[in-house]
């Protein structure tokens, strides 16, 4: 029997591990780490007695040994004809999890998004509807293909899509309606669905923020033509990078399988022979490596993040503010806990962060409207999202976040709002 020779493969050692993390090994064969990364602590003693607290991120993953094995097999063992195992599993339990027919694992929410357009036809001249609170990473794809972002308002409620002002900006140059689910509220999915069919019109779910939210026991990111999902080292789930693109269409679903291989049709018996012009936004395997445990464990982190948000809510209960929207039809993922404060309050959110900032406590602003940002052109009139955003903020959610913590976090803003209610 003789060993089969590989085009290429990687050397692996032991001692490569410590070194491409930056680490230091002592004389005792102790790892130690850098200075700077053990600069988390932060003293928050209003006496400077020297007490330090560690500081509260706003977010961090959940990490156990169901990951950390996976990522040594991949790295061992995932190379040659079995550099897409574990991308294939991660894509086969995403489906399972999500119910949906297919599903492609890709580098980022972003890169999913642009395939699917892309796939979908969208081009010079034409028009994507989308909310005005968005990431610009919901209105960047569209722009990459040549078409034009339509911002439109918000719900004061869910702060997603209003499906009213969605309708009244659709023109003959509409070609997709974006649903951006927002800190895990839902889009009303029954309305813009409703839209899609009356225009016909494809629906498109960017799910990026909503793991683990429903909309009348379906999933979010499997109702529309299509959705997306992102696995930033933020999210409920997370492979560090990463995204992914679901659909039940099956037609669809070639389109962007052949996108998704630098336009290599899925049966092509000549190698690296291209059928169009495609895309690179492919997950490595050790990333799907990462992403197979994280699915695994979907149930306990969702769980997790309502647990979290639920905390807050009640200890948040009789202040002026709203938090995220979870009506009777639908199910929150809790993303990341949000609060808007109620208009009329006075309230002066630099103030908020400065005290957040002086207890340790990291924390993120509401999404600024995107057409504050002078980058884009057709605009609709969106009260809503300018009055909402300076009125938000995001809360720490991290898996390990303690009820002290989450203590420490409410506190800042109680005495904000009792001392602008004096």
């Amino acid at each position: 029997m003789t060993t089969r020779v590989r085009a290429s493969k990687p050397f692996i050692t032991n001692a490569d591990s410590t070194k491409s993390a930056g680490l230091n090994r002592q004389g005792s064969g102790e790892v130690s780490l850098p200075q700077k990364m053990l600069e988390n602590a932060y003293d928050s003693s209003p006496r400077g007695n020297g007490l330090r607290t560690a500081r509260i991120r706003y977010t961090k993953p959940s990490i156990t040994s169901a990951e950390v094995n996976y990522v040594m097999d991949a790295a061992r063992h995932g190379w040659g004809e079995r550099c897409y195992e574990y991308i294939d599993l991660f894509e086969q339990l995403f489906r399972a999890h999500l119910g949906v027919k297919h599903a492609i694992a890709t580098s980022s929410c972003t890169g999913a998004l642009h395939m699917g357009l892309a796939a979908l036809g969208v081009g010079p001249g034409d028009e994507v509807v989308l909310a005005d609170i968005n990431w610009i990473a919901s209105a960047a794809p569209i722009t990459y293909l040549g078409a034009t972002p339509v911002l439109v308002d918000i719900l004061p409620d869910t702060w997603c899509l209003d499906p009213k002002k969605a309708e009244a900006a659709i023109t003959p140059r509409t070609k997709a309606i974006i649903a951006t689910h927002l800190y895990g509220n839902l889009c009303d999915m029954d309305r813009l669905r409703a839209l899609g069919h009356q225009y016909g019109i494809p629906i498109i779910e960017d799910a990026a923020e909503a793991i683990g939210s429903l909309w009348r026991g379906k999933r979010a990111g499997s109702m529309g033509t299509f959705g997306t999902f992102s696995f930033h080292g933020t999210k409920t789930l997370t492979t560090g990078e990463g995204g992914m693109f679901v659909t039940n269409d099956d037609a669809l679903y070639e389109k962007v399988v052949t996108f998704s291989n630098h336009g290599r049709a899925r049966g092509e018996a000549r190698q690296f022979w291209p059928a169009e012009i495609g895309f690179k936004y492919k997950l490595s395997n050790l990333q799907a490596a990462i992403g197979c445990a994280q699915v695994e464990r979907a149930e306990e982190l969702i769980a997790r993040k309502r647990e979290i948000f639920f905390s807050y809510k009640q200890r948040l209960s009789g202040l002026p503010l709203i938090m995220n929207d979870e009506r009777p039809e639908t199910v929150n993922g809790c993303w990341m806990p949000t609060v808007v404060i109620e208009k009329g309050v006075p309230f002066n959110r630099a103030l908020l962060l400065e005290s957040f900032k002086r207890a340790g406590i990291d924390s993120r602003v509401f999404f600024w409207p995107l057409s504050q940002t002078g980058l884009f052109r057709k605009i609709h009139h969106t009260p809503v999202s300018c009055d909402i955003s300076p009125r938000g903020i995001n809360l720490p959610s991290y898996h390990d976040l303690t009820g002290e913590e989450i203590n420490r976090v409410v506190n800042p803003i109680v005495r904000c709002l009792v001392r602008a209610a004096a």
